[in-house]
């Protein structure tokens, strides 16, 4: 049984509760206990730490790569396409504006995709970037947010692709430190965090919630935020967000290691950076689409064996690659690659499917979390 003292402190009711600690939660309690600092708000989080994606991804600041943004503007349209790399683009400055790159060990390290002579983009490859970066341009304010460096290969550790374009906004970040930060500066300013409590459940009635969970309390709040992501299908079905899982590889440490940068490849379902002088390697869930539509974070021994092989075929290194420790994390996306944002109900907000890249959009989409939940109550 619990203890008064436990039900009229961690239990208490609450204006606001949010379910799930990782980046879109904490984001989210972050902009409205600015914008409303007298709201009592607790973040739920069933795990010790956040399992979804966002300390258990690849540690990209998430601008996106120029084959990426070329399927993107064909299959959403131009303008939905810029609107979201501006948004990425915002919520990295958010980011380094509101933590030291110290804190989060942010490199400003820059990007690289590597392209096949066999994808379409190969052909005219300039023109498509000289596309590309005049409608990046006044988002950007930089004149190249993309440049050819085929020639320089070599210099940059990676060998049999056949062109290499860069990216200087592309940049490594620490997952763990940065969701660590995060986490401090909610608790500094008064927002509640339980761990280990996992939502079952709520009842709606006229003026409360009541949170079902897998503890003998129930929690009460005026508004909920759902922030599942990949997960979300177990508490929201009807959203239909299809989970992705992400595998990650990560090497022993090599001696004389030459390759530095963040790396994409085939429309960023290939990723692959450098962390001191290590390789971290993940992706090629397009290899089976359907078997990595999981919440399972087993990971699939095809998929690591296939990143291995990669990693041997196209980095330059001295001395054979071995792997050291692997991965998985669950990513949540949408049938039109957009992320979601809506009321599921009167105050019930489900926000989620950043789509693999929610490092860079949690931050903005929060103040419209922000904004939403404050103009309904």
């Amino acid at each position: 049984m619990l203890s008064y003292w436990e039900k009229d402190s961690y239990y208490a009711d609450a204006d606001m509760v949010i379910i799930g600690a990782g980046l879109m939660g904490l984001w989210s309690a972050y902009e409205l206990k600015k914008a409303a600092p007298s709201r009592s708000i607790t973040i739920l989080e069933k795990s010790p730490t956040p399992l979804g994606a966002s300390t258990r991804n690849a540690g990209f600041a998430c601008f996106g790569s120029l084959t990426e943004l070329i399927s993107d503007a064909q299959s959403m349209g131009t303008d939905a396409m810029l609107s979201i790399v501006e948004n990425r683009y915002k919520g990295i400055l958010k980011i380094r504006k509101t933590f030291s790159d110290e804190q989060i060990q942010y490199d400003a390290c820059g990007g690289f995709e590597a392209i096949q002579h066999t994808q379409s983009t190969a052909d005219h490859l300039a023109d498509h970037i000289h596309q590309l970066n005049t409608l990046l341009a006044p988002i950007t304010g930089m004149t190249n947010t993309f440049e050819d460096r085929s020639t320089s290969m070599a210099h940059y550790g990676v060998k049999g692709f056949d062109h290499l374009v860069y990216n200087p906004l592309e940049a490594g970040i620490h997952s763990g430190k940065l969701v660590h930060a995060l986490t401090q500066l909610v608790l500094s300013i008064g927002v509640k965090i339980l761990n280990g409590i996992e939502v079952k459940g709520w009842i709606k009635t006229a003026d409360q919630i009541t949170i079902q969970t897998n503890q003998e309390a129930t929690l009460h709040a005026k508004q909920l935020i759902v922030c599942t992501n990949g997960f979300t299908n177990a508490l929201l079905p009807q959203l239909n967000i299809v989970p992705a899982r992400g595998q990650i590889l990560l090497t022993h440490p090599i001696d004389n290691l030459r390759l530095k940068g963040t790396f994409h490849f085939d429309e960023g379902f290939y990723y692959w950076r450098h962390i001191g002088n290590r390789i971290l390697i993940g992706g090629a869930r397009n290899l089976d689409f359907q078997g990595e539509q999981t919440t399972s974070l087993l990971g699939s021994d095809a998929i690591r064996q296939h990143l291995l092989a990669f990693l041997s075929k196209h980095i330059i290194t001295e001395t054979p690659i071995t792997i050291e420790q692997s991965w998985s994390g669950i990513m949540g996306f949408t049938q039109d690659k957009q992320p979601m944002c809506e009321m599921v109900e009167p105050n019930v907000l489900a926000v989620i499917a950043c789509n693999g890249m929610g490092v860079a959009l949690t931050p903005l989409i929060a103040e419209k979390v922000a904004a939403l939940m404050l103009a309904n109550n």
